[in-house]
C-alpha cells in the first residue's frame, strides 16, 4: 500500500502512470465520485494486487473464493466496488490478493444505529469482527428500551460472519445519558439484578454474541459498582458471550470530571473481556477547532491504558467523521457541524480549498469561505494518512484491535488502510 497526496496539476491518469496502476483501479479502490475535480492535498490509497481474476460466465463470488482458497469476505474487502454483494459480471477484474499485511492481525468492531443505510452496512460488514448495535436503554423498572430494527442488523451481521453485540447504555427514553439513572441502577441491588437478567435474556433470545456496555457520566461514588455490574453481566451470560465496555479517554487514575471519575480502568480491565478506549472528540461540536483524534493525545491515553488494562483486551477508538466550524469560534455559542470524511473532501473540491496535513496532530484540515454574508470555515477530518498513523498504534502498543465510532458513513480510506496493514480476523 502507498498513500498518494494529490499535487497541483495531477490527475488520476498521471497518478496511475506514476505507480503503474490502471486509473480504473484507483477509482474503484477509492470509490471516487469525481475524477475531474480532485482537491489538492486529497489522499488516495494506491494498491497493487499480487493476484487478480477476470470473471467469466458462470463465476460467482463464492466459486472464485473457493478456487483461490480464500473466502467471500476477503473478496469483498479487496474489491470495495462490489459493495459487499455478490453481483459480478463477465470481464470484470477482481483483486484476489495483495502482499501479506505487514503488521499481523487485528480485530475490529463498528458501531451502528439501527437506521443505518443497509447498503453501507453490507459494504462494511466484511471488515468487521464485531458489530455493536446501538443501542439499548434502560427504563426506571429495569426493563430494556429495545431499538427498532435490531433484528435485521443481527441477521445481516451473521450473514457476513460478524458477531453482533448488544450495546447497553445509560440512555433514557428521551435518548440522553443520565447520571441519575446510572446511579440508581448501580446502587439498587434489585434494579441492578433486573437489568442484568434482562440483558442476558435479550442476548440469548435475539441472537447476539455478547454485550457492549457504554455507561457515561457515572458519578465517582459508583465506580466500584460499575465494575461489579460488568462482572455480573459476564457471569449471567456465561462462557462464549464476551463483555465489551467503552471507556472515556483518561491520562491518569485520578483524572477529574464526571466523564472520567466513574471509569476505573484497573477494575474494569479485570471485569470486562474487551475494553475500547474512546480516543476521539478532542475536537467536538461545542469546542474550539481541533483535530478529532490528535495523535499525541491518543498516545497519552494508550500510555496510561496499558498500565491498567491487559493489552490483549484493549481496542483503540477510531473516529469516522470530522467537524466544520464557522469562524470565529465563540465559546458557549459556536457549534460545529459534523460531517463525513468523504463529505469533507467533496467540500474542499467544491470551494477549491487546499487540504493540509498537521504533522503534530497527524490529521488533515482545510479552510474555505462560503455563505451570505460570507463566513470563514475550518474543517478537521480523517484521511488515509491519519488512519495509517492511528492504526499503526495497534501494532506498536501490542493491543487487540480497533473500534470505529461509527459506521453510519462508509469511508474507503479507513477500511482500505486497515485491510492493507492487517489481516482482519473473524471469530
Amino acid at each position: 500500500m502507498q498513500i498518494h497526496t494529490i499535487e497541483p496539476g495531477e490527475s488520476i491518469y498521471s497518478i496511475g502512470q506514476e505507480y503503474g496502476v490502471p486509473p480504473s483501479r484507483i477509482i474503484s479502490d477509492n470509490l471516487l465520485r469525481s475524477v475531474s475535480d480532485l482537491a489538492v492535498g486529497q489522499d488516495l490509497v494506491i494498491l497493487t494486487p499480487t493476484l487478480t481474476h477476470t470473471v467469466t460466465a458462470g463465476d460467482t463470488v463464492q466459486s472464485i473464493a473457493s478456487r483461490y482458497g480464500t473466502d467471500t469476505n476477503a473478496i469483498y474487502r479487496n474489491n470495495p466496488i462490489l459493495g459487499g454483494v455478490p453481483e459480478i459480471y463477465p470481464g470484470q477484474i477482481l483483486n484476489i490478493a495483495y502482499e501479506t499485511p505487514p503488521l499481523g492481525e487485528i480485530y475490529s468492531n463498528g458501531y451502528a444505529y439501527t437506521n443505518i443505510d443497509r447498503s453501507i452496512l453490507r459494504r462494511t460488514l466484511p471488515y468487521l469482527t464485531y458489530l455493536s448495535v446501538f443501542s439499548y436503554g434502560i427504563r426506571e423498572d429495569g426493563s430494556l428500551i429495545v431499538p427498532d430494527g435490531a433484528d435485521e442488523l443481527i441477521a445481516l451481521a451473521r450473514e457476513y460472519g460478524t458477531v453482533p453485540l448488544l450495546v447497553l447504555t445509560s440512555l433514557t427514553e428521551r435518548g440522553t445519558f443520565s447520571s441519575e439513572l446510572a446511579g440508581r441502577v448501580l446502587s439498587t441491588p434489585e434494579l441492578r439484578q433486573a437489568v442484568v437478567q434482562n440483558v442476558a435474556d435479550e442476548v440469548v433470545s435475539a441472537g447476539y454474541g455478547g454485550v457492549d456496555a457504554d455507561f457515561e457520566y457515572i458519578p465517582a461514588e459508583y465506580a466500584d459498582e460499575y465494575a461489579a455490574f460488568l462482572r455480573e453481566i459476564g457471569d449471567a451470560l456465561g462462557e462464549g458471550y464476551p463483555v465489551f465496555v467503552s471507556l472515556a479517554p483518561k491520562y491518569r487514575a485520578d483524572q477529574p470530571g464526571l466523564l472520567y471519575e466513574g471509569h476505573d480502568y484497573s477494575q474494569i480491565g479485570n471485569a470486562a473481556d474487551r475494553v475500547m478506549l474512546m480516543t476521539y472528540e478532542w475536537g467536538y461540536a461545542y469546542g474550539p477547532p481541533l483535530a478529532v483524534s490528535p495523535i499525541r493525545e491518543v498516545r497519552r491515553v494508550l500510555d496510561y491504558g496499558v498500565t491498567e488494562i491487559p493489552r490483549e483486551k484493549l481496542l483503540i477508538g477510531l473516529p469516522n467523521y470530522g467537524y466544520d466550524w464557522t469562524l470565529p469560534y465563540v465559546r458557549g455559542e459556536s457549534r460545529a457541524r459534523s460531517l463525513g470524511n468523504q463529505e469533507a473532501v467533496d467540500l474542499a473540491q467544491t470551494y477549491g480549498a487546499v487540504i493540509r496535513f498537521d504533522e503534530n496532530a497527524q490529521a488533515p484540515y482545510f479552510t474555505y469561505t462560503a455563505g451570505e454574508p460570507a463566513a470563514s470555515h475550518i474543517v478537521w477530518f480523517q484521511n488515509a494518512r491519519s488512519y495509517d498513523s492511528l492504526l499503526r498504534l495497534v501494532n506498536e502498543y501490542g493491543i487487540w484491535g480497533a473500534g470505529v465510532w461509527n459506521i453510519m458513513r462508509f469511508d474507503p480510506a479507513l477500511w482500505q488502510v486497515m485491510n492493507a496493514l492487517y489481516e482482519i480476523r473473524k471469530v
